[in-house]
């Protein structure tokens, strides 16, 4: 009897998040799931206990990305706002590559039927608007900004522009055209910045 090769959970989330990533939660079968991780049935069911688990570790396998690239651009640039435009521009930049926003889709996907998912994606987005926030605070605190800004506003506007360029890019919108929505977008960014 052949022995069933050990399944590396890194890879086997990788696979799971392109897929569903690509089809959403309903349209990916047990079938798919199997021919993208390389695993039987009982395999997957052992290793995340169901398909809607293994959903919600994708979705967070995505979340950490999306979180952690906004953490990379923060760090790179000094100034709140300059990091903020830098992202932007870089998420334009790749937009063309990239599909639309896994957690949006899921939102869209998951309102009624398969709520709780919904809700999950949700939560995320609101934890990316709330670094959006703490970094324009920063801003605001080391007077980029006037006082007077709203950064949960500010924020929320800044998370629809990001939204924005990753739909424009699953649209099919040229890249040329997305690099120049995004210098557009981050220029904006780079406009709030108080006068010395």
């Amino acid at each position: 009897m052949t022995r069933a090769r050990p399944y590396d959970r890194e890879t086997a989330l990788a696979a799971a998040m392109e897929l569903f990533w690509s089809k959403g939660f309903h349209a990916t079968s047990l079938r798919d799931l199997e021919a993208a991780l390389q695993m039987k049935p009982g395999s997957i069911y052992a290793a995340f206990s169901s398909k809607e688990a293994l959903f919600r570790a994708a979705l967070e396998r995505y979340f950490t990305a999306q979180r952690a690239g906004l953490a990379e651009s923060l760090a790179q640039e000094g100034a709140p706002l300059a990091a903020l435009a830098a992202h932007l521009r870089e998420t334009a930049r790749r937009a063309a590559e990239d599909r639309a926003c896994m957690l949006v889709k899921t939102v869209l996907e998951c309102a009624g039927s398969a709520a709780p998912l919904g809700v999950l994606a949700r939560d995320y987005l609101d934890a990316l608007q709330e670094d959006f926030a703490a970094a324009f605070a920063r801003a605001q605190a080391q007077g980029e900004l006037p006082e007077g800004a709203s950064v949960n506003r500010l924020a929320r506007r800044y998370q629809a522009d990001v939204v924005a360029l990753k739909v424009e890019g699953q649209r099919g919108t040229p890249a040329a055209e997305l690099v120049a929505l995004g210098e557009d977008m981050a220029r904006e960014v780079e406009a709030l910045r108080r006068p010395v």
